[in-house]
């Protein structure tokens, strides 16, 4: 359809900086490279890259990171993703 054009919600992610110990765990289970490191803290660089799975949250040590999962939730992907790189699987309802 011309002149549509498709307009993302804003994502619920949100990470309080202060509270990140830098550990870079973000990094390893997010499927969409949203997070970065920088002077020892977690950053966000591509919010509209985030798809709500929540599995940042649900593996931050700290609860640095929050965001209201389920709506882009891509469970199957995320356990494969840790199942392969033999890392330990959060709990919760999603990417469990």
């Amino acid at each position: 359809m011309k002149g549509f054009r498709y307009l993302k919600d804003a994502t619920t992610l949100e990470l309080r900086e202060p509270a990140c110990i830098g550990c870079g765990r973000c990094l390893e289970v997010c499927p969409h490279q949203v997070f970065t490191l920088a002077n020892t803290k977690a950053s966000i660089v591509d919010r509209d890259a985030c798809m709500e799975c929540g599995a940042c949250a649900l593996n931050c040590p700290v609860n640095a990171i929050s965001v209201d999962s389920g709506v882009g939730c891509a469970s199957g992907l995320i356990n494969e993703w840790l199942r392969e790189r033999k890392l330990p699987r959060g709990g919760g309802a999603c990417c469990s």
